[in-house]
């Protein structure tokens, strides 16, 4: 029998004791199986069952009510609420959610120790959780663990069900006993439990989990080294063997990036990305670190020292219709099939390999050109000469960092020369491409920006004074 079997027996036979009308099912159960002569043990079991179809029968009753409330609660207008009751609500409605938690997790639990979801041709409780609840089977495996760590752990099943901690921080609890248990002796285990439970249980998921790693040293300090360096060990280890990086096509024009590095790792990467990441007015810290991300991987483009790629140096391979008409270039499509605007094209179009591909009105593929490289070489250095660096007003970004912008675009009939280049980090170059701001070589074969009516009503050209040379 589970430990939550023989809890939940313990306390049907408390609750019966307590319940009058229980006592009294219980005793008329008892009665008929004695008038039947049934064996003393076996009447009662049957009056247990008898007592326990009633408790069920009140369950449901219970979740009736609740599903009402829950739904009362929820309708219900607070606009009229006084601050004070907003608050009190908030808190209310918070402590309730944990202990419905908790409820679900038991209900989980049992579930998984069933064996329901095999038994429905689910391969594990989490994929059945997933098609149940429809939920990511992260949050399922999330669910089946502290289910079972609440069925292990009596003292942070009755912390949760009474919303003494939440789920968050009971998953961080839970976490740190199970790492505990081949590090320390049972007592020593409990201990950082009930530490951890009654004396940090006003502290946010962040710091519990510092206060966590290091309980140790507060409960057993003798043990305290030890267990960290193994602990450091592990977590190396671990961190080794499920590093992983995936980009998936999120369907509306966004890809989702997703991953875990170890720390060394994770400490170079944000070395590259942190320069990148200065703070402005126009963008939040995390599209900072997006632009940033997609800069190191161009200039890791840029410096042509990749291995090949199927025999070919790497290279973003866009095919864009021509219109011949308009003469300028339509939305494209990556060989990946994905879509892009015309705006993003001309972007790639400004400082890209560019293999043309001439399309039958069909879209049959009638001829395929010649890489042509531009803004390289010469002209390249000549930009950097001239620029040196994003010419854009007030930015400090290096020529390494920038692409080389035509002014006039080169599928509008542009030419790839001096005089129609400059250079912009990727951020300005594409707010140059957004159209509000305008670029002109200035009478002394030098770019200057033309800013919108909006931060400049005369709209004076401005120039970048940063690279500018003694």
């Amino acid at each position: 029998m589970r430990p939550r079997e023989q809890r939940a027996w313990t306390a049907t036979g408390i609750a019966v004791a307590q319940n009058p009308i229980l006592n009294l099912i219980l005793k008329a159960a008892c009665q008929i199986f004695a008038d039947r002569r049934v064996a003393p043990g076996v009447a009662l079991f049957g009056a247990a069952i008898f007592a326990r179809t009633y408790e069920n029968q009140c369950v449901r009753e219970a979740l009736e009510q609740l599903r009402s409330v829950a739904g009362r609660c929820a309708g219900a207008p607070v606009w009229s609420l006084h601050d004070a009751d907003l608050v009190d609500a908030v808190h209310a409605i918070h402590d309730a959610e944990q202990m419905l938690a908790a409820a679900k997790l038991h209900l989980v639990r049992e579930i998984d120790g069933r064996n329901l979801p095999i038994a429905q041709e689910a391969s594990s409780t989490s994929v059945w959780l997933r098609g149940r609840l429809h939920i990511s089977i992260h949050t399922a495996g999330r669910m089946v663990d502290l289910a079972r760590a609440l069925d292990q752990r009596p003292s942070l099943d009755a912390a949760l069900s009474t919303a003494a901690v939440n789920v968050e921080q009971a998953q961080i609890v839970a976490k740190t006993v199970h790492d505990l248990t081949d590090e320390a002796s049972a007592d020593v285990v409990d201990l950082a439990e009930k530490t951890l439970i009654e004396q940090h249980a006003d502290q946010e998921p962040a710091v519990l989990r510092r206060l966590a790693d290091r309980i140790l040293a507060y409960v057993a300090p003798d043990l305290a080294d030890d267990a960290d360096r193994r602990a450091a060990e592990r977590d190396e280890k671990r961190a080794q063997q499920t590093r992983a990086f995936a980009l998936t096509n999120n369907g509306d024009g966004r890809f989702r990036l997703a991953g875990w590095l170890d720390a060394e790792t994770a400490a170079i990467v944000n070395a590259a990305l942190d320069p990148l990441c200065k703070p402005d007015h126009e963008r939040t810290p995390a599209q900072r670190r997006a632009d940033a991300l997609v800069e190191v991987c161009q200039l890791a483009l840029r410096t042509e020292q990749l291995p090949d790629n199927g025999g070919d140096r790497p290279q973003v391979v866009v095919t864009v219709p021509y219109d011949v008409v308009r003469k300028e270039l339509r939305d494209g499509q990556l060989d990946s099939g994905e879509r892009l605007t015309a705006e993003q094209v001309r972007r790639l179009a400004c400082d890209a390999q560019i293999l043309p591909v001439v399309l039958g009105g069909d879209g049959q593929i009638l001829d395929v050109g010649q890489l042509r490289r531009l803004f390289t070489g010469p002209l390249r250095r000549a930009l950097v000469a001239r620029d040196g660096g994003c010419a854009f007003p007030g930015c400090d970004r290096p020529p390494r960092w920038c692409d080389a912008h035509h002014i006039k675009a080169w599928g509008a009939g542009g030419d790839t020369a001096l005089d129609n280049g400059v250079l912009l980090c990727g951020y300005h170059h594409r707010l140059i491409h957004r159209g509000e701001w305008e670029v002109r070589m200035g009478a002394d074969g030098k770019p200057e920006f033309i800013p919108p009516y909006y931060v400049d009503p005369e709209r004076r050209p401005r120039r970048n004074i940063y690279h500018r040379r003694p």
